[in-house]
């Protein structure tokens, strides 16, 4: 095996700027006075801009580097610029540069330390934008705890606030215990193969020899267990909606997109790409969670009170989870179709980042002047601030699926359609019912925007930058319901 290997800066230039400018900021911290702290948010929202700008001569062909010849003679590279990883990377560094924008007004009031905040979220967001070019579980393994461990820092960041301290324990023992499970699955897997590589892996575990078979299918077990605890999904949940609550808004947001797409993407890739010789293992199972995760995300959503603190946040929490139902609906379909289905998961989580980040960027605006942001403090809201109520009724008929929310009832019917084309008409029938179930709360909370408040109205006050956050997230709602081929067809595309 030759080791020789060189590298293709342009390809890795999107995670590396993210870094390089993460570890600037909390050098340049030591020495910027308290009352220039603003630009080091400036800076990392400039960061972030740029390494999405690198994307686009990415988009000329597939790129890779750290690629290795083995015995077999076929190329192995353990990273890979094609299609999949250019849009999923253009969504983790779009959501965190929209995370980033909600964030600036809270570092500026000394809520949030600045220079370890702003280091930890493009810490986590390089380690996001890695992991879709990860073509070897090694690799994947690394960048979905570079993705997660600043994650637990930034859920407790709230100093002084219990809660906050209290979520991130329970994400930190979560997480902990997933990436334990992970671990031992890949090793059972590398055991079994004698490869660490995804191609490799996929051409010799339907060779397995018959003693080694059961060790093989425990490690592919294990892994997509593993990738279960992150991704949310039914019963490997709990951890969901006290973690969203304690931690600052601006974090939740990043969870519940950037967070969710790691965990997507990481399964993908062990499953279609690595684990397809056990896919009569992998999709009865991912179809069984769908099922699971979608219907108990929906009736928990459905059951929070509108009074209750915290509500919103606990009801957007709950949606993430129902949301993460339908996502693995593809992946599911997948197993049992020799069409392409994974498109169609790449298309629901285009359209769910932009809405689910605009959702979060309303409550944030709402939660400075009502900071238990219960879903009743967004009565009148339409009377306060009518383009933000507009701008939070569009994001919830998107994820409802509702017009003039085209693109959202476009991934829905795209995910319908992947589930009936593979055979799976039961679980078609429980996405439809829970897309039904959905609708209630949903419009719920859409109707409380637009009553009459019931006190005197007061304009809220809006920091640019969460102004900007909505305006560009209602920008990218609008643009994808005006023309949903393009993530559709940009989806197709997508695929490796």
């Amino acid at each position: 095996m030759s080791l020789v290997q060189s590298v293709d800066w342009l390809t890795i230039a999107p995670p590396t700027l993210t870094a390089v400018v993460g570890v600037g900021i909390l050098v340049a911290d030591l020495f910027v006075p308290p009352a220039r702290k603003a630009l080091l948010g400036w800076t990392a929202i400039g960061g972030l801009a740029a390494a999405l700008a690198l994307l686009v001569p990415l988009r000329a062909g597939d790129r890779s580097t750290f690629c290795l010849v083995p015995d077999t003679g076929l190329r192995a590279c353990s990273y890979s610029a094609d299609d999949f990883t250019v849009v999923i990377q253009l969504l983790v560094l779009a959501g965190a540069l929209v995370t980033a924008l909600l964030s600036v007004a809270d570092t500026r009031d000394d809520r949030l330390p600045a220079g370890e905040y702003w280091f930890l979220l493009l810490a986590s967001a390089a380690g996001a934008a890695l992991l879709p070019a990860s073509r070897d579980l090694a690799t994947l393994v690394v960048a979905l705890e570079v993705a997660s461990l600043p994650a637990f820092a930034l859920v407790g960041m709230r100093r002084g606030d219990r809660m906050s301290s209290e979520a991130s324990l329970k994400f930190f023992l979560s997480s902990v215990t997933a990436t334990a499970v992970t671990l031992l699955g890949v090793s059972f897997v590398y055991a079994a193969t004698g490869t660490l590589h995804l191609t490799e892996i996929a051409a010799r575990l339907g060779a397995v020899p018959g003693q080694l078979h059961t060790l093989a299918q425990a490690g592919v077990i294990l892994t997509l267990v593993g990738f279960a605890f992150k991704t949310a999904v039914v019963p490997f949940h709990f951890w969901v909606p006290d973690t969203y609550v304690g931690a600052p808004l601006p974090v939740a947001a990043y969870l519940s997109v950037v967070g969710k797409a790691v965990g997507f993407t990481g399964l993908i890739l062990v499953t279609v790409v690595a684990f397809p010789s056990y896919a009569d293992v992998w999709g009865p199972a991912l179809a069984v969670l769908a099922a699971l995760t979608m219907t108990v995300g929906n009736v928990a959503a459905l059951r929070q009170a509108s009074t209750r603190a915290w509500s919103a946040v606990r009801l957007l929490a709950w949606s993430s989870v129902a949301q993460a139902g339908y996502l693995l609906v593809p992946i599911a379909a997948a197993a049992y179709s020799t069409d392409d289905q994974i498109g169609a998961t790449v298309a629901y989580a285009l359209m769910y980042a932009a809405v689910n980040l605009g959702a979060f960027a309303v409550v944030v605006l709402v939660a400075r002047s009502r900071p238990k942001a219960r879903i009743s403090d967004f009565r009148g809201l339409y009377a306060e601030r009518p383009g933000a109520a507009l701008a939070l009724g569009f994001f919830l008929l998107n994820l409802a699926g509702l017009p003039p929310g085209i693109i959202g009832l476009f991934a829905k019917v795209t995910v319908f359609s992947a589930a009936v084309d593979a055979g799976l008409g039961w679980l078609a029938v429980i996405m439809a019912v829970n897309v039904v179930i959905a609708l209630y709360y949903y419009l719920r909370w859409t109707a409380l925007v637009f009553r009459a408040p019931r006190g005197a109205v007061t304009r809220l006050g809006a920091p640019t930058p969460v102004t900007l956050a909505i305006a560009l997230t209602a920008a990218a709602g609008v643009v994808l319901s005006g023309y949903p081929q393009l993530a559709l067809r940009y989806a197709a595309n997508s695929l490796f």
